[in-house]
């Protein structure tokens, strides 16, 4: 067998190198808490020997590397066209396998013998030499595309894929047996404990699987993919996917422990490798995060660097105020936003933009636009006019009518449906009274004369619609309040009034949490939180500019985010309100804020769509590549390429046995200036990269030490 003979390195040595990124991993396993190794496509891997402290990038071949697992001191991936590879935990060597033709996507070993990989079109084979030679072992599994496989012994295993298929085995692997489940759509990941297993999907799937029990059926609240899992029991299992969600169910049988962290982007996989050290990955980025206290808090590896950015997307343009930008109730990539008299969307997350509808009366501006998840058909738009209105549309926006005729306030949202019955409106006028729909908006009655001034937002609890809320205020005019009913609207309590500001421009709450909501405030800067469901609030946040639409994530209570009238700013928390982060780059005022997902975050501010962006930018210990797979003859030290060179350039040299190696760079005067290798190497041939971006322009040398001889080479760096 070929062994493809690898060098890394714990440290930064290169200086000032940095390895931008646009593709991420795929997986991410540590035998140890100490050793970390990530893999993803192209022949991608990156490893860790401090904990996941600092991470040193490995490129050889450009195999797409699928999944990766770990026992003990040693290391095996799988990918495409039926390859295993294996290696140690030092990842100093690895040596490739042949175990068919299909494109492998997870692999489990049960002790450093005995291992399963699973892949396209029912693959599925097993090891019981360590990864040395494969055999099929699918019989009982037709032509299925599985995606994850995984054994508690050496007997009793699982495999999930495609189509909500699931296969079990008692026997090692020699034949399997379908198990039905009672959910639709592709199984993505699978956790075999001592105790049961546990699976998810996509579409929020989580299914439990107790060993002497039937299939349990978690409620996650999400529709959201969930791609990895990590665990010792299925009662102690964390979960990633979405835009970047971690959550789990020790103490919370609904994974409603949610792990607070810096990724915006999916999540495609989490290892723990104990019970305080875990890492996660994800396909977009290569900025992998990590814990050390077991999910109280994570961190990203050092050399990440993480900047924010909005981006304006064409198309959608015009005058708005209020809540106008909602997403399709079941269609997740499926956005719409009204501007003016148009109706926008977007079938790609936000990407790109079209006009699919135009209300009528065409004057006015838009206050409020929510699609009915009763019937999608069904859209209202609450909008000014001659007197204000709201509007309906049985047709998907072809045809409008109106079907309550009433002023409202002069900047924000005065109607609201019920979150968890798509047939109930709520609609609040100037001036007093409180109107309810029970049939999907076609028609409104006063269900309660409460004197209200002007409310700015309702809100209805996600449990329990009986619990409702309005913020009421007059712009410029006294100072605003929060009431609070708890029979459905009836019946009204003030609960909260602003120390000072005229206006509560938005009420946000959260699926995940009944108790969890926030309040912002116009003309001042300040969010009010309330911890037991608006019976009480206080401060939470002072941000640097006063405040205006806002809104929780749809995905993870532990990121909110909150823009500002005056435009340009917004604040946003990852952590549940611990610390905060202020971004620009929006114009206008900032209107709402609508977060999906962790990934994908939109604001409708001034005249324009605006979609977050945040970038990572990774800087690795060092990247260097293995030139053939052969042993030198001799040392050699070969010259730099380019030469001269700015900044970057490249330093091959041959080591034909394993010994001391040690690669310096040093300037005329003979001060080393840097230190690109200091380690054993084992037998092969190098390439690594030295940047010389802090350095001055000049003549420099580079020294090759290895025992018994010193190779030195000139090089020319121009600026």
């Amino acid at each position: 067998m070929k062994k493809f003979i690898l060098a890394l390195f714990s440290v930064l040595f290169i200086l000032g190198a940095k390895n931008t990124f646009a593709q991420g991993f795929n997986s991410v396993t540590s035998p140890d808490g100490i050793f970390v190794i990530a893999v993803g496509d192209g022949g991608l891997l990156f490893r860790s020997s401090d904990g996941g402290n600092t991470f040193a990038q490995l490129t050889f071949g450009s195999d797409d590397y699928k999944a990766i697992t770990s026992y003990g001191d040693n290391v095996w991936f799988c990918g495409a066209n039926g390859k295993i590879f294996s290696s140690s935990k030092v990842v100093t060597s690895v040596t490739p396998t042949s175990a068919g033709s299909s494109t492998l996507m997870g692999i489990d070993f049960v002790d450093n013998n005995v291992g399963f990989s699973c892949g396209v079109g029912g693959a599925v084979y097993k090891t019981t030499d360590g990864g040395t030679t494969w055999n099929p072992s699918n019989t009982g599994i037709p032509v299925v595309d599985l995606n994850a496989i995984s054994f508690k012994d050496a007997s009793n295993g699982v495999v999930v894929g495609k189509n909500s298929v699931v296969y079990t085995t008692t026997n090692g692997g020699s034949s399997w047996s379908a198990s039905v489940v009672s959910t639709s759509g592709d199984l993505l990941a699978v956790e075999y404990y001592s105790d049961g297993y546990v699976i998810t999907g996509v579409n929020g799937t989580i299914i439990l699987k107790p060993t002497a029990s039937a299939y349990q059926y978690v409620i996650s609240k999400t529709d959201s993919d969930i791609r990895g899992l990590s665990g010792t029991s299925i009662n102690n299992t964390k979960v990633v996917g979405g835009g970047g969600f971690i959550r789990g169910n020790n103490g919370s049988p609904g994974f409603l422990k949610f792990e607070p962290n810096p990724m915006l982007a999916n999540l495609v996989d989490i290892h723990y490798a104990n019970a305080d050290m875990g890492f996660a990955v994800s396909s977009l980025n290569k900025a992998i995060i990590r814990t050390t206290n077991g999910g109280t808090s994570w961190q990203f590896a050092q050399g990440v660097n993480v900047s924010y950015s909005w981006q304006s997307r064409s198309g959608p343009t015009g005058n708005f105020l209020g809540m106008n930008l909602t997403r399709h109730p079941f269609n997740k990539h499926s956005f719409f936003v009204v501007f003016s008299n148009r109706v926008y969307v977007s079938r790609d997350d936000g990407e790109t933009w079209s006009q699919t509808a135009t209300i009528s009366p065409s004057g006015g501006t838009p206050h409020t636009f929510l699609i009915s998840e009763a019937d999608t058909n069904v859209w209202l738009n609450a909008r000014t006019g001659s007197p204000d209105m709201v509007v309906r549309s049985t047709d998907h926006g072809t045809t409008w009518n109106t079907v309550i005729s009433m002023n409202f306030t002069s900047y924000g949202e005065p109607l609201e449906h019920d979150q968890s019955d798509g047939n109930v409106w709520y609609f609040a006028p100037d001036n007093g009274g409180y109107y309810k729909s029970t049939n999907n908006g076609a028609n409104f009655n006063l269900i309660s004369s409460y004197p209200f001034r002007s409310p700015c937002d309702l809100l209805v609890d996600w449990v329990d619609p009986n619990v409702q809320f309005v913020a009421d205020g007059v712009t410029g005019s006294g100072v605003a309040d929060i009431f609070r009913s708890t029979n459905g609207g009836v019946n009204w309590t003030k609960v909260f009034t602003n120390p000072s500001s005229s206006e509560i421009p938005s009420l946000s709450n959260t699926v995940f949490d009944p108790n969890l909501m926030r309040a912002t405030n116009w003309s001042g800067s300040n969010i009010y939180k309330t911890t037991n469901n608006g019976v009480n609030w206080a401060l939470d946040h002072t941000n640097p500019f006063n405040g205006w639409g806002s809104n929780f994530c749809a995905e993870d209570p532990t990121v909110y985010m909150s823009g500002s009238w005056s435009g340009a700013a917004c604040s946003m928390t990852l952590d549940g309100g611990q610390s905060w982060v202020s971004t620009s780059g929006l114009s206008g005022s900032g209107g709402f804020m609508l977060l999906s997902d962790r990934g994908t975050i939109l604001a409708q501010a001034g005249s324009t769509l605006y979609k977050f962006r945040p970038q990572y930018t990774v800087t690795t210990a060092v990247h260097e590549i293995v030139l053939n797979s052969g042993i030198p003859q001799e040392y050699d030290l070969k010259q730099n390429y380019p030469n001269p060179f700015n900044p970057s350039t490249k330093i091959s040299y041959d080591i034909p046995k394993q010994g001391n190696v040690k690669l310096v760079i040093f300037d005329q005067l003979g001060r080393q200036v840097a230190e690109l290798v200091n380690t054993v190497k084992s037998a092969g041939s190098y390439e690594v990269e030295f940047n010389g971006s802090n350095l001055a322009s000049g003549v420099y040398f580079y020294k090759l030490e290895v025992p018994g001889q010193t190779f030195t080479k000139k090089m020319i760096l121009v600026k």
